[in-house]
């Protein structure tokens, strides 16, 4: 039996558990389904407090009604009294009578409503303006929430941007290695193509001025100051002229 609790109690707290789970993952939505319901209810205060209103009018306009009747009665009576018809005087009397138990009984019911009136508008007014404030926070929480989201968005893409960015300096890194070796491998593919022709000996013969086809800047320099030697070609026919006897 023991253990028996003991797994009722478990899968009673696991079921509370998911239960406070989903509750909280639609807490924005359960909210703005309670402040619809509040307004519902707001609705339905105001149509019995209008009904309330219309019915003490009614009353009241009863009432003035009543005192009217009244009003007409006692002059009525007082005529019938000055000429003498006491009966019909007293009949109408009756009636005022009546009209005044009216007014007496009604009277109470009406200041009920009134005050009642008062009670239900005082209870409108704060309940409308808590639901304002409530919708306030809703919105100021809907607000952080989504903040919250974008926030976790951004650091979501930023991680992995990164991450994308590291792999790609990878690929990178991996690209600049395999050219290098290739540039490696084609150079020494050249070396040995130069060394089988000959062509890096004739390179060095070049380089140490032994062979023609290689000049430096002294070279030119040395030329460039030499003086310039004319070359006078005798035509056919003429004479080279003598030298000055010395």
């Amino acid at each position: 039996m023991p253990m028996l609790r003991k797994l009722s109690a478990l899968f009673r707290g696991s079921a509370h558990d998911a239960a406070q789970g989903v509750v909280d993952a639609n807490a924005l939505k359960i909210l703005d389904q309670e402040i619809r319901d509040a307004d519902n209810a707001q609705g339905k205060a105001r149509d019995d407090l209008a009904g309330l209103v219309a019915r003490r009018r009614m009353a009241e306009n009863e009432l003035a009604s009543f005192r009217d009747q009244i009003a007409k009665y006692e002059s009525s009576a007082r005529t019938a009294l000055g000429q003498g018809k006491t009966d019909l005087a007293r009949e109408v009397a009756g009636r005022i009578a009546e009209l005044e138990v009216e007014i007496t009984s009604r009277a109470p019911l009406i200041e009920d409503m009134k005050t009642a009136e008062t009670r239900l508008r005082t209870a409108i007014a704060s309940t409308d303006q808590k639901i304002e404030t409530l919708r306030r926070e809703i919105d100021i929480v809907k607000v952080n929430d989504s903040v919250q989201k974008a926030q976790t968005s951004v650091a979501l893409n930023s991680a992995g941007a990164q991450s994308r960015i590291g792999s790609a300096a990878d690929s990178l890194q991996r690209i600049k290695q395999r050219q290098a070796i290739q540039e490696e491998k084609l150079n020494a593919s050249q070396a040995l193509e130069d060394r089988r022709t000959g062509a890096d000996l004739d390179a060095k013969l070049r380089e140490a001025g032994i062979l023609p086809g290689h000049s430096s800047a002294d070279d030119v320099l040395a030329r460039l100051s030499q003086p310039e030697v004319t070359v006078v070609t005798p035509r056919i026919g003429q004479s080279t002229p003598d030298k000055d006897p010395a």
